[in-house]
């Protein structure tokens, strides 16, 4: 099994060239990113795609409608803009923490609906504010919707609990069965981010997450299936920042590079 690692764009603040360019030199696969609906811009991030031979993992996240109506044709029409790009899947923060439970069913089942008509393999992020926002919500998702996958970004769970889920053993075990994209963020018990893992303080929060993912990769390896993580460390303010200068207080390429390395030497041979 080739566990592939992808860089968020979230955060970039270079020229998209430049960006692409170290993405590669670090030893990333690809990039993980949304796509503008403007053809000629949208056309040039997929050209650098090509120049520097990145692979795409194609990201909605714009859950922002009340409206369930207007929601989902909105979310249909994000979708469609990703897919004709020819993604290697799409990762979506899908539906809202407040629709009901058939509510965010009708979004998941357009999803699956649009997946099986294109071909694009559309999985859904544990993601705080939208379907999936908690371990004991989300467990009921995949018990209804047995073919549910998911990429489990398991620090929001962190954050919503204010634990390291001890006491969600089950939710966690049915996440991560679930899961075939991860996005490599470590979240404690009072955020989604820790300042920074390399961090002595952080040990046994990491360990924590690195022992879930383990068992995702070992999931994989037994099954033969394809896994891909995305290194997630976010920019300033999801990054904690100083008071009065919001200056974050660690640097995110080189959190999202110590993250990739971390797994590329864990996961060896996987």
């Amino acid at each position: 099994m080739n566990i592939k690692f992808y860089a968020p764009a979230w955060g970039n603040t270079l020229p998209f060239d430049t960006f692409c360019k170290n993405v590669k030199e670090a030893g990333y696969n690809g990039v993980e990113m949304t796509l503008p609906f403007e053809e000629k811009e949208k056309q040039n991030i997929l050209d650098t795609f090509k120049t520097y031979e990145l692979e795409f993992i194609g990201q909605y996240y714009q859950s922002f409608e009340r409206d369930l109506d207007e929601h989902a044709e909105n979310y249909e029409k994000y979708l469609r803009n990703l897919i004709a790009a020819k993604p290697v899947f799409i990762n979506c923060q899908t539906g809202k923490d407040y629709f009901s439970f058939e509510q965010n069913k009708r979004l998941f089942d357009l999803a699956a609906r649009i997946s099986r008509e294109t071909g694009v393999r559309i999985i859904h992020e544990t993601h705080r504010g939208k379907s999936l926002f908690a371990a004991h919500i989300a467990r009921e998702y995949f018990t209804e919707i047995p073919d549910l996958r998911i990429c489990l970004d398991i620090s929001h769970w962190c954050n919503v609990h204010e634990s390291l889920l001890a006491d969600q053993h089950e939710a966690v075990e049915l996440a991560i069965s679930r899961a075939d994209h991860i996005h490599t963020r470590i979240g404690h018990p009072e955020g989604p981010q820790v300042n920074d893992p390399r961090a002595p303080e952080w040990k046994e929060t990491l360990e924590t997450h690195l022992k879930w993912w383990d068992k995702v990769v070992e999931l994989h390896q037994n099954n033969n299936t394809p896994l891909t993580m995305t290194t997630e460390f976010g920019p300033a303010t999801y990054m904690p920042v100083l008071p009065y200068t919001q200056q974050p207080v660690g640097n995110q390429w080189e959190i999202n590079l110590f993250m990739m390395n971390l797994l590329k030497k864990r996961f060896r041979g996987h």
